[in-house]
């Protein structure tokens, strides 16, 4: 199990440290342009892995694919375009409270209140941070929540495909929809540099970070751990963000803020915690 526990925290800092290169891009590509490249590569490299062609799929589990690689897709654009604005570890904490929200929510404890009212406290002392000298771009604010939606969607919907279709061949289909969808938007804002040769080994680079290698490692880690022990460890994934963002971007936190983080992280701990075993 320690092994799984292992792979699991090198997937997350796997994926920040993806987060930090694309943010690094955005002055050339701009978050749509590098979410197209990432989503481009990424499903690249699972049509290769898993070969969809080979399984049939029906008309009726492509409709649910479908919803499902839109949030996908519609998340990690979403979250870029946040990411432009604020700090990465606290674009990634409000991007948290989507999956949080359905735990709570599709949850009937009352422990689970206690979870839902930390995870608000932390919401709104991020809030009062839009004044001041360590102000927060209010739209930043905006589009990280509405990453964390379209996460929620993404959980439930690919709860639906994954009933019909295999893991592997669900990842494949929903990252070929979520690059359908974002690709001509990246195409739109920076077609020119989109493909550049000078840029490829970037976007390459973040696909690898942010899909392939964390994807592959959480499968193995679920296989060996137990559910709730895999949301507890996920609880720290704005922690590991905040000091990628601080080590790779310089992005330095307020104690205000580091608190609200906290209070978000504890919310999500605690609902793992509370959850009913699977």
């Amino acid at each position: 199990m320690f092994k799984a526990v292992l792979l699991l925290i090198i997937a997350m800092c796997s994926i920040q440290g993806g987060a930090t290169m694309a943010k690094q891009i955005f002055p050339i590509l701009g978050p749509a342009g590098t979410s197209a490249l990432r989503l481009f590569f990424a499903t690249l490299i699972l049509w290769v892995v898993f070969r969809p062609w080979k399984a049939m799929v029906t008309s009726a589990q492509l409709k649910k694919l479908s919803v499902y690689g839109t949030c996908l897709g519609l998340m990690n654009l979403s979250f870029y375009y946040a990411l432009e604005r604020i700090p990465l570890g606290l674009a990634v904490s409000l991007e948290f409270t989507g999956p949080l929200a359905v735990a709570i929510f599709t949850s009937k404890k009352k422990v689970d209140y206690l979870w839902a009212v930390l995870a608000g406290l932390g919401i709104y002392l991020i809030l009062p941070s839009l004044a001041g000298a360590d102000s927060l771009d209010p739209v930043g604010i905006v589009l990280a929540v509405v990453a964390g939606i379209f996460w929620a969607g993404y959980i439930l919907y690919g709860k639906k495909a994954g009933k019909d279709v295999a893991g592997g061949l669900a990842a494949t289909w929903g990252m070929t929809f979520a690059a359908a969808v974002v690709i001509p938007v990246g195409l739109f804002t920076s077609s020119e540099k989109l493909f550049s040769l000078e840029i490829l080994p970037f976007g390459i680079g973040v696909a690898i970070l942010s899909s392939a290698l964390p994807y592959t490692l959480e499968m193995i880690s679920l296989k060996k751990i137990p559910t709730k022990t895999f949301g507890v460890l996920m609880s720290l994934e704005p922690a590991i963000a905040a000091f990628m963002g601080l080590m790779f971007l310089h992005e330095r936190l307020t104690l205000l803020q580091w608190f609200a983080m906290a209070l978000i992280m504890i919310s999500s701990l605690g609902s793992s915690l509370t959850a009913e075993e699977s």
